[in-house]
């Protein structure tokens, strides 16, 4: 079989998803999806819910475009013990969910001393690269890091992210934020039996949780990380850390360092970025003593300044260099050719790992 049909033949990050709302939607009458223009054929704009509605007609609502009352009529759902799951077609729009999120969903169960739970998971597609201009191609969920309360959660295309998902729904007790780039749909699910990757999974470890560095309710349901190197490889020189999307451009990034520039380099893959265990993370880039941050949302203030700076502090004697590549500071141009500027690629991945080495 030829490489390209081989891929075709695996399943997709779109259908794990899909086939994870099914599931659980099958398993517990208590989950409920709310969303705009959810209902088929269209099954919603990137078509995750897609057939959700002809087989749960009773649960099942579109909605009117207000994001607002969507998680708000979500987050009372999950307050009168449902399992509500909530679509925002497009993650630009979760600012106008934002109250919603971090002033209620997130503080009830400690306004409440602990005799409510939340279990609210909103999911959006995020990200640009399809020329959808600068008020539908952002990365905005830095802005959510950090609001205690609320987990913030990113698949990529390793492992089963439908699998994530559905854990998030069945098992979580408190809301979460489920971002979905929109370029991961359409790539097949990386697994342990991938030609050129070996796939390691690693989960929450005990002595963060011990330590008190991360609140035990995060731990329920635990989350992986992942971790990517050539298959046969000598050790790493350079750890890549990405989430999402950007993990797929590192595996691209790495696979050319590997057969052009005979460069290895280890790619750390979390699913969980806020709040982040950073213990994975640190052990490998203190094996290397390098580590090179990306993400797609833009530079200051991202993911990758939190993630730098934990580990910097975490660091010790160790000396581990580290920098960010990210987008560039500006608003995503509708133009092909300049958001190609604006937004971080392979190739700008190779450079940064040629200067850092």
């Amino acid at each position: 079989m030829k490489q390209q049909d081989a891929a075709n033949s695996q399943p997709t990050v779109l259908a794990s998803l899909n086939a994870a709302l099914h599931r659980v939607m099958a398993a517990d009458s208590r989950v409920i999806f709310l969303g705009e223009d959810v209902l088929d054929p269209y099954g919603g704009a990137f078509k995750v819910a897609q057939g959700l509605s002809s087989r749960f007609p009773d649960r099942v609502f579109t909605t009117p475009i207000s994001e607002a009352g969507i998680v708000g009529v979500g987050a009372g759902m999950a307050l009168r013990g449902l399992r509500p799951v909530v679509e925002i077609m497009f993650g630009d729009f979760l600012t106008l969910a934002a109250d919603q999120l971090i002033n209620h969903a997130a503080k009830f169960r400690w306004m409440y001393n602990d005799q409510v739970r939340v279990p609210l998971v909103v999911r959006t597609p995020m990200g640009g690269r399809r020329g959808y201009g600068p008020t539908h191609s952002q990365t905005l969920e830095k802005h959510f890091l950090g609001v205690p309360g609320l987990r913030v959660v990113a698949p990529s295309a390793c492992g089963d992210p439908g699998a994530l998902l559905e854990k998030l729904i069945l098992e979580g007790e408190d809301p979460v934020l489920f971002i979905e780039n929109k370029l991961l749909y359409a790539l097949p699910l990386l697994s342990s039996n991938d030609a050129d990757f070996e796939l390691s999974t690693h989960w929450e470890t005990t002595s963060q949780k011990q330590q008190g560095n991360i609140s035990p309710l995060y731990y329920k349901p635990p989350h992986p990380t992942y971790s990517l190197s050539i298959r046969g490889a000598p050790p790493a020189r350079l750890i890549l850390a990405a989430y999402g999307y950007m993990a797929e451009l590192a595996r691209q990034a790495a696979l050319n360092l590997a057969y052009e520039k005979e460069i290895f380099v280890e790619i750390i893959v979390p699913t969980q970025l806020s709040p982040f265990d950073s213990q994975v993370l640190l052990e490998a880039a203190r094996r290397t003593g390098k580590l090179l941050i990306l993400e797609e949302g833009s530079l200051t203030g991202g993911w990758g300044a939190e993630v730098a700076a934990r580990l910097t502090e975490a660091s010790g004697t160790a000396r581990v260099t580290i920098r960010r590549l990210a987008a560039l500071d500006l608003p995503i141009p509708a133009s092909s050719a300049l958001e190609k500027v604006v937004l971080p690629d392979v190739g700008a991945i190779l450079h940064a790992v040629v200067s850092l080495l």
